[in-house]
């Protein structure tokens, strides 16, 4: 049996995190965690497992990552490797931002491909966005890094 990632690997991957970000807190405190804080390109890097069958299977991914300031993103391109064998990434998804309740401390979100679902924190200076997958039998972390709005 195929795993959920070998399926979505064409196209409907997790592939999906590398986004830019123009900035998350303004110089008046006015809050700026809206889908429209999200605008440029990141590389997405992680690993982790996928649980089928109760056997785990070692996923790593590697991928560029277009968020487009509209709640909408891209992935024009990565690899990713299942169980040790690879597939290309290429995707579209949407996303979510909200503020965290502490205020001026960041902010965290939801990005989603078809069958993939993941936890966003966006530090202020949003330079390294940390992700976590939130799909039942998946244990799967990475980090988008800005490389350019």
């Amino acid at each position: 049996m195929k795993s959920r990632w070998a399926l979505l690997a064409g196209g409907l991957l997790v592939a999906a995190m590398t986004f830019g970000v123009s900035g998350i807190a303004s110089a008046n405190g006015r809050d700026r965690c809206t889908d429209a804080a999200l605008d440029g390109f990141y590389v997405f890097t992680a690993s982790g497992f996928d649980i089928v069958s109760g056997v785990s299977q070692p996923i790593a991914i590697v991928e560029l990552i277009r968020f487009n300031g509209d709640g909408t993103v891209d992935v024009p391109g990565g690899r990713v490797s299942v169980n040790g064998s690879i597939f290309p990434t290429v995707a579209t998804g949407t996303y979510t931002i909200a503020s965290l309740t502490a205020p001026n401390k960041g902010c965290e979100g939801s990005l989603t491909f078809p069958g993939v679902h993941l936890y966003m924190f966006i530090p202020p200076d949003a330079h390294d966005i940390q992700l976590i997958q939130t799909d039942p039998g998946t244990v799967f972390r990475g980090t988008a890094t800005r490389v350019s709005k």
